[in-house]
């Protein structure tokens, strides 16, 4: 009896701990925290994907100029 007791009452006080964490997955804070986080890594995605072109064209550029150097 004690046993089933402790069992039952471990998963009472687990469920009344972790309530409010899936509260929170509802909650407009949450929602408009989630977005915001998205929102940046999407901005850092872009930066780093144009960063990226930037570096291929200069390297490219820098290919283009040392042929041109090497073939004159």
């Amino acid at each position: 009896m004690f046993r089933s007791l402790s069992i039952a009452t471990a998963v009472v006080v687990s469920s009344l701990m972790l309530a409010p964490l899936a509260m929170a997955e509802e909650s407009p804070a949450f929602v408009a925290q989630t977005e915001a986080h998205q929102q940046a890594l999407e901005v850092r995605q872009e930066v780093a994907a144009r960063q990226d072109a930037l570096k291929t064209q200069q390297a490219a550029s820098l290919q283009q100029k040392h042929d041109s150097q090497n073939h004159s």
